[in-house]
């Protein structure tokens, strides 16, 4: 051991430090949290690849003192679990959102558990070093991050996730599904990332590695041999004579001699024989895990990882622009906002880490523009003028599809323009792209019936033809704001609110009904709260719960500040706001809207599931969306509990989601809470009622609880969902690129039922075959599917149109041609709707996948050198930096029953990984 007074810059510049506690024997690596009701106790995938994410996460930050703030010292996380609020609280400052970054560890997190569910992964042997395919594993292993490397640098961060949960998942498996804990290793393996380097003796087809075990533990059913095994599952490939089975009443392989198996995955007998074994190997595929984490932070640098999990309480800023003649004001207000907002928040936590502009006119629109650095971005703004003319109608839609394709999720999207959408077949594409995007849409819009300069009319437009704008803006939680140029410019002072990350405060009713007021809560965690009200409006009142009221005059009121510009009237609440219910009349012509919001820490990300009990690997299969008639739960992860040692009961509880239809906001029922792992991990499930889910629309969430003094707490979801009326999945055929040769030896025997392989890459000149999956669980569905993908792109499919029964599905096949000229680096979004063929009776279901397309790498930027030790990535990335610190305590918070989990102790383990 090394002693304790040696400066940790010692230690940290030659070995990987390692300050763990001995921890007593447990079991585990089943998908996610929902495989715990099948083994309790167990460690999760999720929870090996948050808590690796975590611990290298807190590295980056003690090597990267933040600005203008103390260093953070490693004794002030020892003894503690390691939580994202709490770091994001100790680095950017109290209050700080943790939000983007948890989202992208979940994208990770559920990309990780879908390799135990696609059929194009749940039964490959190589994606989870089964039947003894180690050399075959470690490739795929190897390639997964590599081209997680490749995505990220190609800003395709969402891809690049994907892939590297599904390596992350396959590091993990080594552990769990090979001898390497039995044969009495201490270490992750040496030579797992380094493919020019031997893995160690392999057992060979001859070798006989198990015996037989009639019982649900087999503890000694190895046969003592020195070689590297693992076990079979299932039938494919068949286990042979003498060979060790994965083992667990799923696995059929194992009701055949040698019986019994070798697994690792959970604390349950009957699903894992070897689960004494099992805290060893969580251990090992930890700190393996981080090894991996460590390993891209060293390729992509302190700012390209910070950007890979969005480790920043920023957003992104995102414009789409009109720029035809008549739109001068416009574009100088969205000047003056971007110049606001980066010098306000340059060399600050809040400063936007990426910049997205999009330009469109008639007919055509883009490129898109991408950045990290505010001055190219705000070059490129300055560049933009408004020329040009035409009709009214104007791409505005193929460019906010292009912008949400290039946009982080949970980010914002402002579009300014004067006119209505020339592209209006797009609508329902977009509003499912910003669903799945988890991105907000703003439109401001300066439509002047009355002006005629700089924009022609061929035709008498439809007093309608906003409705796409209002469509989208509904679909995203965003909103249309119609409004004047010469008002442009204090207007889009939205755009500024918007970017500092505020929450929507659920309205009752949600709009505005004669002689009714709008009531909404403030609670003590609120601030800088501000009332938002656009329309034909002739008077309106705001009273506080102290019974105080305000009315529509500007200036400084007992409430707070008004401000007017034309029918845009922006209420700034005095901080703090009093807590209580408040009230808001509006006495208006038309429909006036009323949006309420306001900044917290305390904020919400949900997700959906389908639980999948009957396996080998119990979990929660990820779903984008809930479909009629299919059981789905939904997961709640609350963000901004509150500080770190605050005592269990001054904690926020929460007990029930409210479910509201959009957008009447009629109550569609109520659902409760069950908690998941420890309060201060803020994980919950619920199952979503039959009745929901019987009936296809949009519905709301709002998070219904109390905070430590028993005041009540609602948190509204900040963009509907929707109950779609059948699962649609498209999905790249084991790896994406084809040659015709190989395509021609391919089909006859690999039926889509048996894919393999996580979304992947497409190389110019290249075939991939695609697998489309569609399936009904409410009723009988009469479908045209239709696909679409980027110009210059060929897509053919062998199913247009399908007939289907409750629960029944259909399978088919598209052929996605590259073209030569396709530019490397370049996204490609394929997309596939399913509509009634009775126009109207059913909404349209959308499936995207997003797809790389790669110029084929020079072998000697991809390979290492034939003397290197070293992994295969690109020769010219960063040489990597000392090995991290490390501290145990699982990502969310530690489980009841597992005290070590989530506790430092003083056992030092030395991991030399000065090579990588």
């Amino acid at each position: 051991m090394l002693p304790t007074d040696v400066p940790l810059a010692y230690l940290g510049s030659s070995v990987l430090l390692l300050l763990l506690q001995l921890l007593p024997p447990t079991s585990a690596f089943f998908p996610n949290i929902w495989s715990l009701l099948a083994a309790p106790g167990s460690i999760t995938h999720q929870d090996l690849t948050e808590e690796a994410a975590l611990n290298v996460t807190l590295q980056l930050f003690l090597e990267q003192p933040p600005p203008g703030r103390p260093p953070l010292h490693l004794e002030d996380f020892l003894g503690r679990t390691l939580l994202a609020d709490d770091l994001f609280a100790s680095y950017f400052g109290p209050g700080s959102p943790s939000r983007r970054f948890r989202a992208a560890l979940g994208e990770v997190s559920r990309a990780n558990a879908a390799q135990d569910f696609l059929p194009t992964s749940r039964n490959d042997p190589d994606l989870h070093f089964d039947a003894e395919r180690l050399g075959q594993g470690r490739t795929r292993l190897v390639g997964a991050l590599r081209e997680t490397l490749v995505a990220a640098r190609a800003l395709d961060h969402t891809l690049a996730r994907r892939h590297l949960g599904a390596a992350l998942h396959a590091l993990q498996d080594f552990y769990s599904h090979s001898n390497w804990v039995e044969l009495g290793q201490q270490q992750p393996h040496p030579h797992l990332l380094w493919p020019r380097q031997e893995l160690g003796s392999l057992a060979q087809e001859g070798d006989p590695t198990c015996s037989d075990c009639e019982e649900l533990s087999c503890p000694g059913n190895l046969l003592g041999v020195t070689l590297l095994t693992s076990g079979y599952f299932g039938t494919h490939p068949s286990k042979p004579l003498g060979k060790c089975s994965h083992g667990g009443r799923f696995d059929q392989s194992s009701s055949q001699p040698p019986r019994g198996g070798i697994n690792k995955d959970s604390t349950a007998p009957g699903f894992s024989p070897h689960h004494m074994l099992h805290l060893q190997a969580a251990k090992l595929a930890l700190l393996a895990s981080i090894q991996a984490f460590s390993l891209l932070r060293s390729r992509l640098g302190d700012r390209g990882f910070s950007r890979l999990l969005d480790i920043t309480p920023a957003s992104s800023l995102s414009f789409v622009l009109d720029t035809t003649g008549s739109m001068g004001e416009e574009i100088n207000a969205a000047k003056i906002q971007a110049r606001h907002i980066v010098e306000q928040r340059r060399g600050s936590p809040m400063e936007p880490i990426h910049y997205v502009l999009v330009p469109f006119h008639d007919p055509g629109f883009g490129p898109v523009f991408t950045t990290s650095d505010p001055d190219s971005f705000w070059q490129q703004l300055n560049e933009i003028h408004a020329l040009g003319g035409g009709d009214e109608p104007e791409m505005c839609l193929s460019a906010l599809e292009l912008a949400l394709l290039h946009t982080p999720p949970l980010s914002d999207i402002f579009v300014f323009t004067d006119a209505s959408p020339k592209d209006a077949f797009l609508t329902s594409r977009v509003e499912a792209l910003t669903q799945e995007r988890r991105c907000r849409v703003t439109f401001l819009v300066t439509e002047d019936p009355s002006r005629g300069q700089g924009r022609g009319r061929r035709e008498v437009l439809s007093p309608l033809r906003f409705e796409p704008y209002e469509v989208v803006a509904l679909a995203s939680g965003g909103e249309v704001i119609f409004t004047k140029d010469q008002y442009i410019q204090d207007v889009a002072a939205v755009v500024g609110d918007s970017m500092a990350d505020q929450v929507t405060l659920p309205l009752e009713p949600p709009d505005v009904v004669p002689e009714r007021p709008l009531v909404f809560n403030v609670d003590g965690l609120l601030q800088r709260v501000s009332v938002r009200i656009h329309g034909e409006v002739s008077s309106f009142w705001i009273r506080s719960p102290a019974g105080i009221s305000q009315g529509p005059e500007e200036g400084q009121g007992s409430l707070g500040h008004t401000r007017r510009f034309g029918q845009f009237w922006m209420v700034s609440i005095n901080d703090p706001p009093q807590t209580g219910t408040w009230e808001i009349q509006v006495t208006a012509e038309s429909n006036p809207r009323v949006r309420v919001q306001a900044q917290t820490s305390l904020d919400f990300l949900f997700h959906f599931g389908i639980p999948m009990e009957d396996g080998p690997h119990p979990g929660l299969y990820p779903l984008t969306q809930p479909v009629a008639g299919l059981q789905t739960q939904l997961l709640v992860e609350v963000t901004g509990l509150g500080p770190r040692g605050s005592p269990e009961d001054s904690l926020p509880h929460f007990s029930h989601v409210i479910l509201r239809g959009v957008p009447e906001g009629a109550k569609l029922g109520q659902v409760p809470l069950e908690p998941r792992g420890a309060q201060e991990r803020g994980l919950f499930v619920a199952s979503l009622p039959p009745t929901l889910l019987s009936t296809v629309g949009p519905f709301s969430l709002e998070l219904i609880g109390q905070d430590g003094g028993g005041r009540d707490l609602h948190r509204a979801s900040p963009q509907p969902c929707t109950v779609v009326p059948v699962l649609l999945e498209v999905r790249c055929w084991g790896r994406c690129s084809w040659s015709s040769g190989e395509l021609g030896r391919l089909l006859p025997t690999r039926p889509p039922l048996q894919l393999s392989g996580p979304q992947g890459f497409l190389a110019p000149g290249s075939k991939a075959p695609l697998t489309l999956h569609v399936a009904s669980f409410s009723s009988p569905q009469d479908l045209n599917l239709r696909t679409s993908v980027n110009s210059s792109f060929s897509l053919t499919s062998n199913l247009s149109r399908v007939r289907l029964e409750q629960n029944e599905s259909a399978w088919g096949r598209l052929w996605l041609e590259v073209p030569e000229s396709a530019a490397s680096n370049s996204v490609v979004m394929v997309t596939v709707t399913a509509l009634g063929r009775e126009a109207g009776l059913v909404p349209p279901t959308h499936a995207f996948l997003r797809l790389l397309v790669l110029a084929p790498a020079p072998q000697d930027q991809l390979a290492a050198p034939a003397h290197s030790s070293g992994p295969v990535f690109t020769s010219v990335s960063p040489t990597l930096r000392p090995s991290p610190l490390v501290t145990w305590g699982r990502a969310g918070g530690g489980l009841a029953g597992n005290p070590w989990w989530g506790t430092v102790g003083g056992v030092l383990l030395l991991l030399g990984l000065a090579s990588w």
